[in-house]
C-alpha cells in the first residue's frame, strides 16, 4: 500500500501550499490553481474512496463531493497541517459519514467481528478505476477485509492519520485502534503472501 511515487516528493507539499494559496486567492470563477491542485491528488482521494466504502460505483461521485468540499474550505484552512492531510481528512469523514447513511450508525461500533462486520458489497457492473495488476490484489485484499479492520488501515497507513485521530473519527478507543490495526497488518500481510505470484505464473507474465 504504498503512496504515489509523487506524494513522497520534498517538492510535493510545497507545490500544493503555492496552489492553495493560489487558488484561496483567485477571483471569483477562476479555478486554474484549483484545478491544478486537485490534479495532484485526484487519483488517490478517488482510490481512497473506493478503497474505504468498498463502493466502486459511488467512488467517483464521493470524490466529487469531496472536492466540492475542498473547494468551499479553501479560505478557511489555516495550515496548520499539510494540504494533502487536510484533504484527506475531508475524505475521510465524507465516506464514513456517507457508509453511517448506508449501513447504520452502529456500523463503526461493532466488535472486531468479521462475521458481523463483512457486509456484502454490490457487484459493480464497470470497474472505475483501471488498475495494474498490483494494484488490483491489493484492492481484492482490502475489499476482503472486514470493515473494522480495513477502515482504521487505510485510515493509518494510507492516509497518514494518527491513532488519536482515527480512535476520534471512528468513536472507539486508543487501545482497540491500536489493536484493530495491528489486526489489519497481519491480515493484509497474510493474504499477500497467499496471492504471491508463482514462478510459473511470472515467466507466463513475462513472456
Amino acid at each position: 500500500m504504498n503512496p504515489e511515487n509523487f506524494l513522497d516528493q520534498p517538492d510535493a507539499a510545497a507545490l500544493d501550499r503555492q496552489l492553495h494559496e493560489a487558488a484561496a486567492a483567485a477571483a471569483e470563477g477562476d479555478l486554474r490553481a484549483f484545478e491544478q491542485l486537485l490534479s495532484q491528488h485526484h487519483r488517490r482521494i478517488l482510490a481512497n474512496c473506493r478503497y474505504l466504502t468498498r463502493d466502486p460505483i459511488h467512488a467517483e461521485d464521493l470524490a466529487q463531493e469531496v472536492f466540492v468540499k475542498a473547494y468551499f474550505g479553501l479560505r478557511t484552512f489555516q495550515g496548520q497541517s499539510s494540504v494533502r492531510h487536510w484533504l484527506q481528512r475531508i475524505k475521510v469523514n465524507h465516506c464514513l459519514n456517507y457508509i453511517r447513511k448506508q449501513r447504520g450508525k452502529t456500523f463503526l461500533s461493532m466488535d472486531d467481528d468479521p462475521s458481523l462486520a463483512d457486509i456484502p458489497v454490490p457487484p459493480a457492473a464497470e470497474q472505475i478505476i483501471h488498475l495494474t495488476a498490483e494494484q488490483q490484489r491489493i484492492a481484492d485484499i482490502l475489499n476482503s477485509m472486514p470493515a473494522t479492520l480495513r477502515i482504521p488501515l487505510i485510515m493509518c497507513d494510507m492516509d497518514d492519520h494518527s491513532y488519536d485521530e482515527i480512535a476520534a473519527a471512528l468513536g472507539i478507543g486508543l487501545s482497540a485502534v491500536k489493536m484493530r490495526i495491528k489486526r489489519g497488518r497481519e491480515y493484509f500481510r497474510s493474504r499477500y503472501e497467499q496471492q504471491e505470484p508463482q514462478p510459473q505464473q511470472q515467466r507466463a507474465a513475462g513472456a
